[in-house]
């Protein structure tokens, strides 16, 4: 295969994907999720009781195809990283 992609990158938007991609280069393959791909449920307790509180996550409406392309990827490559953003407690205070 050639040129064929090692290392898959998964970021949450398109225009950081477009931009890590120029810095990582030709053995990195790098992907935007488009923010969230799955939730635990609102109408039911979302959490295996019997099984370690184990989480029980679903795919969110409307992302299947997103789901499907990541997970394509990602069976071709040797390497997935998750770069994720901050979420809003880690990110530092800028009050004026």
């Amino acid at each position: 295969m050639p040129n064929a992609k090692t290392n898959l990158v998964i970021v949450e938007s398109p225009s950081k994907a477009k931009t890590i991609g120029k810095y990582l280069g030709p053995d990195y393959q790098v992907k935007a999720s488009m923010g969230h791909l799955r939730d635990l449920r609102k109408s039911t307790m979302s959490v295996d009781i019997e099984h370690d509180f184990e989480p029980e996550y679903y795919p969110i409406k409307g992302k299947e195809d997103i789901i499907k392309d990541l997970q394509s990827a990602a069976a071709k490559s040797a390497n997935v990283f998750l770069a994720t953003d901050p979420t809003v407690r880690e990110r530092p205070f800028r009050g004026t």
